[in-house]
Parts: C-alpha cells; sequence; structure tokens
C-alpha cells in the first residue's frame, strides 16, 4: 500500500515530482492569456525538471522557462524545432479513444462504437455518428466526443533524458493513426520516428486561403537498424 500523506494536503506535494513515469510533454498548441487555444508551429516543451529543461533547449533551441501554474511541468521551452527524431517502443506506446468534457467531468468516453466508460456502460454501444464528416460536426459543436491520443518516447538525440509524451486531440492525426501503428508492428521492435508539425495551405474551390499546422508521425527504419549505420 502506497502512502496518501499528499491526498489530504496537495499544497505540500514539491513542484515538479510526476505523476505518470514521464519527465516531459511536448505540445503542438498553448493558451493566450485570454485562454484561448492557439496553434503553434514549433514544438512547445514542458518539464518539471531543470536539467530536462537546458537539455532540450540546448537540442532544439529556445530557453527555459518557468510559468505560473501548479501544474507538474512547471518549465516550458518553446523550440526551434518542427521536427524532432524520436524512438517509439513499439504500437503499444499509443493510446487513443475519444472523450467528450463539460469543463472537468468526462460526460462521453468510447471507442467510436462502444462506451469505455463508466463501468456500468461499458460495452454498449456508444450512438456516436457512423460517417466520420458527422463524427466531426458533433465533436465541434460539443455534442459528440473528440479524438483522444497519447504517444510516448524517448528522445534520439538524448535517449537517456527519459520518456516524453505527446497527447493530441487531432482529427488529422487520428484519421491515420492505424497506418502509423500497422508500420510500427510490422517493425515489431523499437522505431526511429519523425514526430512533425506539418504546415497545411492551401486555396479551397471558393477562392478562400486555408493554412493550419497539423501533428505527423512518420516511422523510419528500426532503432536498432539506426544505430548500427556508421555515423559522419
Amino acid at each position: 500500500m502506497a502512502m496518501r500523506i499528499f491526498e489530504t494536503d496537495p499544497d505540500a506535494k514539491p513542484r515538479g515530482t510526476f505523476t505518470d513515469d514521464t519527465v516531459g510533454r511536448f505540445h503542438s498548441g498553448k493558451q493566450d492569456e485570454a485562454g484561448h487555444p492557439v496553434a503553434l508551429s514549433e514544438w512547445r516543451i514542458s518539464t518539471g525538471d531543470p536539467e530536462v529543461a537546458e537539455a532540450v533547449a540546448q537540442l532544439f533551441g529556445g530557453k527555459p522557462e518557468e510559468t505560473d501554474t501548479d501544474k507538474e511541468n512547471f518549465i516550458v521551452v518553446d523550440t526551434v524545432a518542427t521536427k524532432v527524431k524520436v524512438i517509439i517502443s513499439g504500437s503499444d506506446a499509443i493510446s487513443s479513444d475519444l472523450k467528450l468534457w463539460n469543463g472537468s467531468n468526462l460526460t462521453h468516453h468510447c471507442d467510436g462504437v462502444e462506451f469505455l466508460s463508466p463501468e456500468e456502460e461499458k460495452g454498449k454501444a456508444c450512438g456516436c455518428p457512423a460517417l466520420m464528416v458527422d463524427r466531426k460536426a458533433a465533436a465541434k459543436v460539443k455534442r459528440g466526443p473528440s479524438p483522444s491520443i497519447s504517444v510516448t518516447f524517448r528522445l534520439a538525440d538524448d535517449p537517456d533524458l527519459g520518456i516524453f509524451r505527446f497527447q493530441t486531440g487531432s482529427w488529422k492525426l487520428a484519421e491515420v493513426l492505424y497506418e502509423v501503428e500497422n508500420a510500427l508492428d510490422r517493425l515489431g521492435s523499437e522505431a526511429l520516428c519523425s514526430l512533425e508539425l506539418e504546415l497545411v495551405e492551401y486555396t479551397t474551390k471558393r477562392g478562400r486561403d486555408v493554412s493550419y499546422t497539423k501533428p505527423v508521425i512518420r516511422v523510419i527504419k528500426a532503432w536498432s537498424d539506426a544505430i548500427a549505420e556508421p555515423k559522419h
């Protein structure tokens, strides 16, 4: 049985301690001063460990800055990197489901076909639309769940630094996530991958210019093959 000393006094918990096995997180967006979401064109990395913050700043640019937050990852580094080479252990390092939140309350949790929670609803039909376009439309007006994707990985440039996590609600990544998982399964081992923020620009048939950034995971090769290659 674990100690529960911080359960009754959460303010006594030291900053920079982690609730999972990760040392930091990658972010493709942030909130502005008014609390509105803002998409980023370069990766932001947050951590509660000053040494990790310094290390990622050396690797990817930017400088560590402490933020006024009670979250465990209170140090952020706004990097200049749009692509980062990472090591993903396999498809089991990726988890995905669909969630709808009302504030801090999870009101709908499913896999797109059946409920995943609460326990009494688990396995029952969730009632989500069958077509992707209808799923997106419902999610846009907060009447249906959005993707909840989590990926854990190590940095190819410094594997010993620890495990990082990237979480996203991107529909674009959700649409192709099965391809990433299949590629990882085919390798059957740790894989060298590229975690990217890709700029998409196009003009609609009505002449409207559209521009956005989407997260991309590219599986490159087995990590064992990558480290066996001669260094130039």
